[in-house]
C-alpha cells in the first residue's frame, strides 16, 4: 500500500512540475503563437523518445523574496532522446516560468545536458526561450552564461551544436547561439539584440522596435548571425530534421549515406550557362543539374547572396558545397560573402564534409566602402579556411576565375585535390576589358583608330588568356571537361579521396584573420 502511495505522489509531483508556469502563463504562451517548451522537443524528436531529466530542480535563490516563489525545474526542460533512431541531447527553456529567465540551477541543467553531449558524442540542440539574466540572483546568473559559453567552445568543432531561437534572446543570452555551429530563427517569433530598444532609447535617443532591432530576417538578411529562416515553428522543426540528415554525429564520423539517387532537375547541365559571359544564371541550378535527387539545402540563403553555401549529396554522400552567385552582383567576394564561406569551410573540415566549389566570379568586389570595411582582413579569412581543410577539395571553375578570387575559391595553389575547369572559363589576373586598357595602353592611345584598337586587343587578351588551356599547361588545371561529365568527375574524385590523409605542422592552433 505504501508503494502505490509512493508511486501516486510521484505521479502528482511529475504532473504538476510539467504544468511549469501553470494554465494561465501557457495561455500565454499560445497566444504569442508560440508552441510550449515540451511541444517543442516532442515535434523536434522521433516519437515517444524523449527522456526527461532533473524535472524536479527548483532554483537557489534568496534574495527579494525569491524564497517564496516555486520556479518548477528552475526554468528549463533537459533531456535525450532519438533524431532518425539516433541520440541527441537536448534542451528548451520553459518562458512560462519566470520568463524562462536564466539562474544558476537553470544553468547547471544546461551545462549538465552540454557535458553530457560532449562526454556520450552526440549533437546538442538548444531551443532559446528566455528574458535573459535573472536580475533577482545577480552574479549568480552572470557565472552560469559564462559556464555555457566556455561549454559551447569546448564542444566547437566536436559535436553538432544547434540552436534554435524561439522568443526573446537578449544580453549575454545571445553569446550562445553565436558560439554554436547554425542558429533557426522564426518571424515574429524569434529576437535576438544585446541591448534592447528601451536601452537604446535612453542611452542614444533612438527609436527602434524589437523586430526591427533584432527579428529574425534581420539576422537572416542583415547580419548574417542566424542560419535558417522559417515562417513557422513547424517549417523551423523540419529544418533542423534535415540539416541533422546530412550531418555526422561527431567529429570522428562521417555523415550517414544514403542510396545513390540520379539528379532530377529538368534542364541538362550544358543549357544552364548562357554562352554570353557577361549574362547571369543561377549556381542553385548547376548544383541541383549534379546533386543526388536534385536535393540542395542551402545554409544562410538570405545573407550575402552572392556566395551560396550548403549541403546535398554525390554518390549517397553528404557534400559541402561553395558556389559563387552570377545573379548578384557577379558573384563577387566581399566581406559578408568571404565570412559566410570560410565558417562554412571550417564547419566542413571540423566534421570530415568533403568540399565542392563551384566557380565563377570577377574578384574581390571593389570600392571604398569594401577597403574601409576591412575587406583585406575578411577576404584573407576564405584564404585561410581553404589552405587549412583537409578533407577532399574538388573545384570546378565554370567560367570567371579572375585575380585574387581564383586563388581564393579552392585553387590549386590552396591545396585544392582536384581542379576541373569547363572550356568556358576564364582564368587570367583580371578581365579581358581591364587588363586590355593596361597591356595594351600604348598601342590603343597611339591607333588612329583606339575605340577599334580596344576592341582588337580585347579580343587578343580573350584569345590568348580568357581560357582554361594556359592554367591546364602549367598544371593549374587537372583536365578541362564538358559540362555533362561534371557528377561523373566529382563522384570520381570524391571516391578517390575516401581515405586522403593530409598532415601538417604539429601546433596548438592557427591564428586566423578574425
Amino acid at each position: 500500500m505504501s508503494l502505490k502511495r509512493n508511486i501516486l505522489d510521484l505521479r502528482r509531483r511529475k504532473k504538476e512540475a510539467q504544468q511549469g508556469g501553470g494554465e494561465a502563463a501557457i495561455g500565454k504562451q499560445v497566444a504569442m503563437g508560440k508552441k510550449t517548451a515540451r511541444e517543442r522537443i516532442k515535434a523536434i524528436l522521433d516519437e515517444n523518445s524523449f527522456h526527461e531529466y532533473d524535472l524536479f530542480v527548483e532554483h537557489t535563490g534568496k534574495d527579494f523574496d525569491m524564497e517564496k516563489k516555486v520556479l518548477h525545474g528552475d526554468g528549463v526542460i533537459i533531456g535525450t532522446g532519438t533524431m532518425y533512431n539516433q541520440p541527441v541531447c537536448i534542451y528548451a527553456q520553459d518562458f512560462t516560468v519566470a520568463g524562462g529567465s536564466l539562474g544558476l540551477m537553470h544553468a547547471r541543467k544546461i551545462t549538465k545536458i552540454m557535458d553530457h553531449a560532449l562526454k556520450m558524442r552526440v549533437p546538442i540542440i538548444g531551443i532559446n526561450d528566455s528574458g535573459g539574466a535573472r536580475i533577482q540572483e545577480g552574479v549568480n546568473s552572470l557565472a552560469g552564461y559564462g559556464e555555457i559559453f566556455y561549454r559551447n567552445t569546448e564542444a566547437s568543432g566536436v559535436i553538432p551544436q544547434l540552436s534554435v531561437i524561439l522568443g526573446p534572446c537578449a544580453g549575454g543570452a545571445v553569446y550562445s547561439p553565436a558560439l554554436t555551429d547554425f542558429v533557426f530563427v522564426v518571424e515574429n517569433i524569434s529576437k535576438m539584440f544585446i541591448t534592447g530598444p528601451s536601452v537604446i532609447k535612453t542611452v542614444l535617443g533612438e527609436e527602434i522596435s524589437m523586430e526591427e532591432l533584432g527579428g529574425a530576417l534581420v539576422h537572416c538578411e542583415i547580419t548574417g548571425n542566424a542560419h535558417f529562416y522559417a515562417l513557422s515553428e513547424y517549417e523551423c522543426f523540419e529544418q533542423i530534421k534535415k540539416l541533422i540528415s546530412f550531418i555526422p554525429w561527431n567529429n570522428t564520423q562521417k555523415a550517414l549515406r544514403f542510396p545513390t539517387q540520379a539528379p532530377t532537375f529538368p534542364t541538362s547541365i550544358e543549357d544552364i550557362v548562357p554562352s554570353d559571359p557577361h549574362y547571369p544564371y543561377d549556381i542553385r541550378d548547376i548544383i541541383k543539374a549534379i546533386s543526388d535527387s536534385s536535393d540542395f539545402f542551402e545554409v544562410m540563403e538570405l545573407f550575402a547572396r552572392n556566395i551560396v553555401i550548403g549541403f546535398g549529396r554525390i554518390a549517397g554522400n553528404t557534400v559541402g558545397f561553395v558556389a559563387n552567385q552570377p545573379m548578384y552582383l557577379a558573384g563577387v567576394l566581399d566581406c559578408d560573402s568571404s565570412d559566410k564561406a570560410a565558417r562554412f569551410v571550417r564547419y566542413c573540415d571540423a566534421f570530415n564534409i568533403p568540399i565542392v566549389t563551384l566557380e565563377d566570379m570577377p574578384g574581390y568586389l571593389p570600392g571604398v566602402d569594401q577597403e574601409h570595411a576591412g575587406v583585406i582582413r575578411h577576404g584573407a579569412k576564405l584564404l585561410y579556411a581553404y589552405s587549412e581543410a583537409t578533407v577532399p577539395k574538388v573545384t570546378v571553375i565554370i567560367r570567371k576565375a579572375y585575380g585574387g578570387g581564383y586563388i581564393a575559391m579552392n585553387s590549386r595553389h590552396l591545396g585544392a585535390d582536384f581542379v576541373y575547369a569547363w572550356p568556358t572559363a576564364e582564368i587570367a589576373v583580371m578581365g579581358p576589358e581591364g587588363a586590355a586598357n593596361i597591356v595594351f595602353r600604348k598601342e590603343i592611345d597611339e591607333a588612329e583608330n583606339p575605340a577599334e584598337m580596344r576592341k582588337q586587343k580585347v579580343q587578343e587578351y580573350k584569345d590568348k588568356f580568357a581560357n582554361p588551356f594556359v592554367a591546364a599547361s602549367k598544371g593549374y588545371i587537372d583536365e578541362v571537361i564538358e559540362p555533362l561529365e561534371t557528377r561523373a568527375r566529382l563522384i570520381h574524385s570524391l571516391e578517390i579521396s575516401e581515405h586522403k590523409v593530409d598532415k601538417r605542422p604539429a601546433k596548438k592552433h592557427g591564428i586566423p584573420p578574425f
